[in-house]
């Protein structure tokens, strides 16, 4: 494929800033106490994304049917072994069979591509739930006239701008320059169910 290592370079990167971000945002929103009355709709929402996040790039993960991702996929899909009752169900129909195998790649593979849209609605529903109570502040205030605002533009445009230009320029280079910076090499083995990850 042309130029098939810069889009899985772009693919594996940008899963890893854009869990960067995410994590910013959470830490954020901790400190400035974004979970507190009256939002704690957006707090759960949020959460709600951030567990779909994880689940898509979990699945992403062992896509590439390697080392790692083949046992990452046979641990972390165990663990629903642990709920009585209902675990062994739900570890066979996730698995496509009892062991992971091509029927788990295919299954992986769908949802990996399409939870991302379930995530998109969710978002949709957390930015909605944001304009119902409005946005937080470091300082606590709540907006009660313009008095207490500042104008989006040009204060937040010029500081978002500036923030995403370093953040993409950091994404970029470590793409470019360093592209396993963020990768394990037994990512690069493909997956044997006889031998364990060293």
């Amino acid at each position: 494929v042309n130029w098939g290592w810069m889009l899985r370079y772009l693919h594996m990167n940008g899963a890893s800033f854009f869990f960067i971000a995410v994590y910013i945002h959470i830490f954020r929103g901790m400190y400035y106490g974004s979970y507190k009355k009256p939002r704690e709709l957006l707090w759960i929402l949020g959460v709600i994304i951030f567990l779909l996040m994880m689940a898509t790039a979990f699945m992403g993960y062992t896509l590439p049917w390697s080392q790692m991702g083949g046992w990452g996929a046979t641990v972390i899909s165990g663990l629903f072994t642990a709920i009585p009752l209902v675990g062994d169900s739900i570890h066979t129909l996730l698995l496509g069979g009892f062991t992971v195998d091509n029927p788990t790649l295919n299954r992986f593979f769908a949802l990996h591509y399409l939870l991302p849209f379930v995530i998109f609605a969710v978002v949709g529903i957390h930015v909605w739930a944001l304009h119902i109570t409005g946005s937080n502040n470091p300082l606590g205030i709540d907006v009660k006239g313009p008095q207490d605002t500042l104008p989006f533009h040009p204060y937040y445009t010029s500081k978002d701008t500036f923030g995403l230009g370093v953040f993409l320029l950091c994404y970029v280079g470590v793409t470019f320059f360093a592209p396993n910076l963020l990768a394990h090499p037994d990512h690069y083995i493909p997956f044997n169910p006889m031998q364990t990850p060293a």
